[in-house]
């Protein structure tokens, strides 16, 4: 290292009962941070996890809620591809960690996983929580001290400043790896308090915004009494990001859902641009001239329900949604009906909050970070995790990256001790 890094001291420090010449840190109790302190501690040095929560790992439980998506077990090739614009930066990254790397590291902590059948990776038992209480335990066997309740609060020269039940504290340390998350689900810790404090030590950090998130749509007071919280399943979306199927929600301030997180990025983007539509297919399996013949196949009397019904397949929810979005007049257009159902035009008035969203888009930028996440402008202290300006979709990728670059940055550390 070229300068000295943060709070160094010139002597030796103690930790958990072991005298060594640096002391090292981890801030950040979340995947990425549990991996650096992980590959530092697994290699004999002992390490210091400050946790703002009760607990550590709460994003990492909450994710496990409804069935732990650890990784996809796509070909790599692919799998690099879903992370965009930051492919260049993360692909060595991820190759050091692969999707069959997660599997091979889960499966040592007694957690056996099985491919879905729309290639996600889960572990049999399902719940985040077995895992992470062998992680833990393995973790406490290599001598990592938790300090829960740690809430860091920034810098008081070289020290690092933190919120505790007892009052504020200081701290200094040889090597620093922040984990501190991204912007999204603050009550669970990752609130994004760090980017003035980075900023002011001349770090560029990029404008957090949201990703995999809903969009807000002003409904109809009709439409939003009848069918919010109602499924949209079998229907294929339109966006800059191309087109794909499967099934979203209506919620009462607009859609949420996989199919509408897959597009969220590209509808986003196009919001900021000025305006974004998705279009919904709500017959993929039937081409418009089909659909046409069937709905004009209907007695002339039939009620637009029943032709709706009838002809097209469609009620509930999908009828709701053409009325919504379809002038009365196109009604008795056949051809114009069948377009309108195979390319609905839903139209979005804004992302959900951040907070809402899975995850994020923006944080620490890469031309001031090195092969090793080490920041340029901070030498000594390491990131890892969301707080790197990366975006990925759901289905196992953003773990696969926190634990990937968390397992960089303890390697990058590594590297920094051995001169």
């Amino acid at each position: 290292m070229n300068a000295e890094p943060i709070g160094l001291t010139a002597e030796g420090k103690e930790c958990s009962g072991l005298v060594m010449d640096k002391t090292i840190a981890v801030i950040g109790g979340g995947p990425a941070g549990l991996m650096a302190a992980e590959v530092i501690s697994g290699a004999g040095y002992p390490v210091t996890v400050y946790e703002g929560m009760p607990t550590v790992g709460r994003k990492f439980l909450m994710a496990g809620k409804s069935g732990l998506n650890l990784t996809h077990a796509e070909p790599v090739g692919d799998f690099f591809s879903r992370f965009g614009a930051a492919r260049e930066r993360l692909e060595p990254v991820l190759s050091d960690f692969d999707n069959q790397a997660v599997r091979d590291w889960a499966e040592g902590l007694g957690a056996e996983t099985f491919v879905g059948s729309s290639g996600r990776v889960f572990p049999v038992a399902m719940k985040a929580s077995p895992l992470l209480r062998s992680w833990l335990k393995r973790l406490e066997g290599q001598g990592v001290t938790m300090r829960t309740r740690h809430r860091w609060a920034g810098f008081d020269g070289d020290a690092f400043v933190f919120e505790t039940p007892e009052g504020p504290i200081s701290k200094t340390c040889d090597i620093l790896v922040l984990a501190l998350g991204g912007a999204s689900w603050p009550k669970l810790g990752s609130d994004a308090a760090w980017v003035p404090w980075l900023e002011e030590k001349g770090v560029a950090v990029k404008r957090f915004r949201p990703a995999n998130c809903g969009f807000d749509v002003d409904w109809s007071e009709h439409f939003v009494e009848r069918f919010a919280g109602a499924p949209v399943k079998a229907v294929a979306a339109t966006s800059d990001a191309g087109t794909s199927q499967g099934e979203f929600v209506i919620s009462r301030t607009g859609v949420e859902g996989s199919l509408v997180y897959a597009h969220s990025a590209a509808l986003r983007d196009a919001l900021e641009q000025g305006a974004a539509q998705l279009v919904l297919d709500l017959v993929p399996d039937r081409t418009a001239e089909r659909l046409e013949r069937d709905l004009a196949r209907q007695p002339s009397k039939a009620s637009f329900a029943n032709r709706m019904r009838k002809g097209a397949g469609l009620d509930g929810v999908k009828a709701g949604l053409v009325r919504e979005f379809t002038p009365e007049n196109l009604r008795g257009d056949y051809s114009a009906l069948a377009r309108a159902i195979k390319t609905l035009v839903v139209p979005l008035v804004r992302p959900r909050p951040i907070a809402e969203a899975i995850s994020v888009a923006g944080g620490v930028g890469w031309s001031g970070v090195d092969q090793h996440l080490m920041l340029e402008h901070m030498p000594g202290v390491f990131v890892a995790g969301e707080m790197l300006d990366w975006e990925a979709p759901t289905g196992g990728y953003l773990l696969s990256a926190c634990l990937a670059s968390g397992r960089a940055a303890g390697y990058g550390v590594l590297a920094a001790l051995k001169g």
